[in-house]
């Protein structure tokens, strides 16, 4: 049965089979499953489905979400003139969107969790604008992410409780980024390239949400962290590399969550939580109404 455990292993995989590492993570979780082709295939396009929806749901919603704090800015990003260019613009807006649809508790598939839930959406939908293209090389998009963030919550942590959100939006950066590589005519490599670049350069990344809601800074972080990813698959395609290797950086990044104090690990005790403006807002949505 095939298997792999860390990034080079899947890379290598993918270079032996002259596969694309999207072909390689489907085949493994049909062989892992025990399922048919079709089935896994069909789970993923269901998944696909769920975040074009909150993608477009968000893009026109303008309601608050239940606090007050976010709500319609990826209205606003989307319907306004752009001077960074139109995929940069879509993916941020994409992102936001669909975080804003998760703080109003809408819909939303956790990749790899709901803090998070924007980036990879945010980036390959704006890709497959850019390219017109279908669905299907969207769904081989998500078994790339997917491929990627089993290798990192496998040797690491996906979790803001656990490694601070440099393990949730950093994460999803770096399965965004590999996927965009691969949608784009990229080679394994190139994708492993990207995930590293995306990856190390989100290292540290506190997790500090405002009264303990994923919605500041969460959201718009959301939209920051897709354009991270577009950047990072931009560089590995023209050939820029990362020095360190991805499964260190992934290394990397376990170690230095473990090095985070508590307060700054999705407590809301540091951090943006403990501005003043964030003591504020906990305890003015503290109160009874």
């Amino acid at each position: 049965m095939m298997s792999f455990t860390s990034i080079a292993e899947l890379v290598a995989l993918a270079e032996e089979m002259g596969q694309p590492i999207a072909d390689v993570v489907w085949q493994w979780e049909t062989e892992r499953s025990a399922s048919q082709p079709e089935a896994i295939w069909r789970e993923m396009a269901s998944r696909l489905a769920v975040m074009q929806q909150a993608a477009a749901q968000g893009l026109i919603q303008r309601e608050k979400s239940f606090s007050g704090l976010v709500g319609g800015d990826a209205y606003r990003l989307a319907t306004t003139n752009s001077f960074i260019g139109p995929v940069v613009m879509r993916a941020a807006a994409n992102a936001i969107a669909v975080s804003e649809v998760n703080a109003n508790m809408g819909k939303i598939v956790a990749c790899p969790t709901a803090g998070s839930c924007g980036i990879v959406p945010g980036a390959i939908l704006a890709i497959a604008e850019h390219l017109q293209c279908g669905d299907d090389k969207l769904v081989r998009a998500l078994f790339t992410a997917a491929g990627i963030g089993e290798v990192i919550a496998a040797n690491a942590t996906v979790s803001g409780a656990v490694g601070g959100c440099q393990a949730e939006c950093g994460a999803a950066a770096a399965m965004a980024a590999a996927a965009v590589v691969e949608m784009l005519g990229g080679t394994p490599r190139q994708s492993s390239h990207a995930l590293a670049l995306a990856l190390k350069n989100l290292l540290g990344l506190v997790c500090d949400p405002v009264a303990g809601l994923v919605e500041v800074p969460c959201v718009k972080r959301n939209g920051f962290a897709a354009v991270h990813a577009l950047t990072a698959a931009q560089m590995a395609l023209a050939g820029v590399e990362s020095i360190i290797p991805a499964d260190e950086v992934i290394d990397a990044m376990n170690r230095i969550g473990a090095e985070l104090p508590c307060s700054l690990k999705e407590t809301s005790e540091g951090g943006l939580a403990k501005t003043a403006t964030g003591i504020e807002i906990t305890e003015r949505l503290s109160k009874p109404n």
